[in-house]
């Protein structure tokens, strides 16, 4: 398989139930693919741009995996995209770095997915939520290669160790999706 690098941008992945097992999972079944923990890393959100364009140089297959916080990727995740996807770099007249790789989103939200939708609570469709990515993939000529979305995984829906115990399977089939998405690749 393709070197595959993950980029969790959950800001806090101790209290996660749902982002923590996703990327325990792919780490058990994936165990060559390289994860990167940002709210770990860079608690102060002082990105290492260096080490995270060399990361980006070396991977073929590069998905970010985050939960929704306010309709967008959290600010870990914002900021380490602004800081590693420099002009020069991954676009502008000089900036190819990025040429030809392909990027996965693969996220989670509180809300269950049926209120992603027209007629729903959020009066968007989850697809309506994604242009950024696809126009940063045109514009860094990646390849947008899909997404693994899970909803109703909130802090909220987590008050019994039942409760945490269907989070947890649901997180499970959401990593065997993105695997799979991988292997296909």
């Amino acid at each position: 398989m393709k070197k595959v690098l993950v980029i969790s941008g959950h800001t806090d992945l101790a209290t996660s139930v749902a982002n923590k097992t996703i990327l325990d999972t792919i780490e058990q079944y994936l165990p060559e693919t390289e994860i990167v923990k940002l709210d770990t890393l860079y608690p102060d959100f002082k990105i290492d741009v260096d080490a995270e364009q060399q990361r980006l140089l070396k991977a073929d297959i590069i998905v970010l995996q985050f939960p929704i916080f306010w309709y967008s990727a959290p600010s870990i995740l914002e900021r380490w995209m602004e800081e590693t996807f420099r002009h020069g770099f991954s676009h502008g007249s000089t900036g190819n770095k990025l040429k030809g790789k392909k990027m996965i989103l693969s996220f989670t939200t509180g809300a269950p997915q049926e209120m992603y939708s027209h007629k729903g609570a959020m009066g968007y469709t989850i697809e309506e939520f994604l242009p950024c990515y696809k126009a940063t993939c045109n514009l860094c000529q990646m390849e947008f290669a899909g997404y693994i979305y899970t909803g109703g995984v909130s802090y909220g829906t987590r008050t019994t160790p039942e409760l945490i115990e269907q989070q947890k399977v649901k997180s499970v089939e959401h990593a065997k999706k993105l695997i799979k998405l991988l292997e296909t690749l």
